[in-house]
């Protein structure tokens, strides 16, 4: 973030330390949000913004951290200013920290811009319909969960589940069909590990993706406080992008868990009363000023399209992080463990996800016009054969009828082979000519969600009879 030079009041009245947070006595004309320079007893300066304001006193989150900070000859410095990003085009194919400095080795970003990380709110009048479909290259999103292009879907996970594979994955994978769009990937990484961090490096930079991702990297030793702003951060660079160079932004926010525990390490630290498991009674508006810099605006090219990725500790969707993020964003994608434990790779639960604006993106002249069809009966076939294993559990198999254990192979092959396709690229044209060959397991008279012509059209045992 951005420094500025300005004939500011400098006190040296700082009353008390806790955890990120300083908190400075007697502050004048300063206001919520407001950038500080912190300057330490060595002359070491660091930077902080203001979360709280009163006549009496200002609390300050470090940026740096609060080590060597004491309340004798630590000096603030309040700026007038909001903290601001350099944004530039030449961001992408770059590694930066949290806060938009490079962490690669390579050059400071020559800004064309200097943004304030809150963004700017979008006049909801201006906003467009999300309408285009983004290809993943996973046959469980694209068939049956359809990201659209300003979409937010988050992606629901389980401490040890894959979900940075697949983060990695659609990062590599995902594009927009048709000619000379214009693609980039913002990556955002939270409280990562050093392991999981050169994973991701790895992968972007062997894949080639990495020329058009630009990467925020906030490892889980970096200061707390920084996590609170990577993720601003980044969605004003996917904002300068979108609606100044008119690129079509894909923003993969990993771990949201993380950044929520940030935010309850902060909360705990102010000595806020403390709501649902601890969390700050505002972190749904807090989350709401994340997920909903999402979308198109009418009049632009550009649109951003978010992937929040959230770990649900005990595996708990009622857990506060993924309950509330359920509730503004569209949709979900759950990962199993279950499914996990016997190879299925990605281990995507078909059932619980849900893609609410999947309607939108589907259909001729975007997919193909026997998708919704051909996602409600992989749906339907899929439950019916799911109910039948708890049946098998009690009875037997030997008790099925035939057909029985026809949808009992169906939802093994489905599992086995839709869902479970590894690293594979799928186009979407791949991914119906699978629906239609495990569909070619049933009787024609099964096939209930689908309309005759589309049966005539596209089933396999009536192609070729043809």
């Amino acid at each position: 973030m951005q420094q500025y030079s300005l004939v500011t009041t400098e006190y040296q009245t700082v009353s008390y330390v806790s955890g990120p947070l300083i908190f400075v006595d007697r502050p004048k004309d300063v206001s919520y949000g407001e950038t500080a320079w912190i300057t330490l007893p060595d002359g070491e300066v660091r930077t902080g913004q203001i979360l709280d304001v009163s006549a009496e006193m200002a609390v300050v989150q470090v940026y740096e951290g609060t080590s060597g900070i004491d309340n004798y000859s630590t000096k603030v410095r309040f700026t007038g200013q909001s903290p601001h990003i350099d944004v530039s085009l030449g961001m992408l194919g770059r590694i930066l920290n949290g806060v938009g400095k490079p962490r690669d080795g390579g050059p400071d970003i020559i800004p064309e811009a200097q943004l304030d990380i809150a963004g700017m709110p979008i006049n909801p009048y201006s906003r467009d319909k999300p309408a285009e479909f983004i290809q993943t290259g996973i046959s469980a999103i694209d068939a049956l969960n359809t990201l659209v292009r300003g979409q937010k879907l988050p992606i629901f996970s389980g401490a040890g589940l894959p979900a940075n594979q697949l983060a990695a994955q659609i990062a590599r994978q995902a594009k927009v069909l048709g000619e000379g769009e214009k693609f980039a990937v913002v990556f955002v990484a939270m409280g990562i590990t050093y392991k999981e961090a050169s994973f991701f490096m790895k992968e972007f930079e062997e894949s080639g993706a990495l020329e058009r991702v630009v990467f925020f990297l906030n490892l889980a030793d970096d200061p707390t406080i920084e996590r609170i702003a990577t993720p601003r951060c980044a969605l004003t660079v996917a904002e300068y992008l979108a609606y100044t160079h008119d690129l079509h932004v894909l923003v993969i926010l990993t771990d949201m868990t993380n950044y929520c525990d940030a935010l309850r390490e902060i909360s705990t630290a102010r000595e806020e009363i403390p709501g649902r498991r601890g969390y700050p009674g505002y972190m749904y508006t807090d989350l709401s000023t994340i997920y909903e810099r999402a979308g198109r605006i009418k009049g632009k090219k550009g649109s951003i399209t978010q992937i929040p990725i959230l770990t649900m500790p005990d595996d708990d969707i009622t857990h506060p992080v993924p309950d509330l993020t359920g509730y503004i964003t569209e949709g979900q994608i759950v990962l199993s463990r279950d499914q996990f434990r016997r190879g299925v790779i990605p281990p995507i639960d078909s059932l619980p996800c849900l893609s609410r604006l999947m309607n939108l993106g589907i259909g001729p002249g975007k997919t193909r016009e026997d998708h919704r069809n051909v996602a409600d009966q992989l749906y339907a076939s899929y439950a019916y054969g799911r109910d039948l294993r708890r049946l098998v559990a009690i009875v037997g198999e030997e008790a099925l009828t035939e057909l029985d254990r026809k949808y009992l192979h169906f939802a093994n092959l489905f599992e086995k082979e839709f869902i479970g396709q590894g690293n594979e690229n799928r186009n979407i044209e791949e991914t119906f000519t699978m629906a239609w060959d495990l569909f070619s397991m049933l009787p024609v008279d099964e096939l209930k969600r689908i309309k005759l012509e589309y049966i005539e059209k596209y089933h396999p045992q009536l192609q070729k009879q043809e």
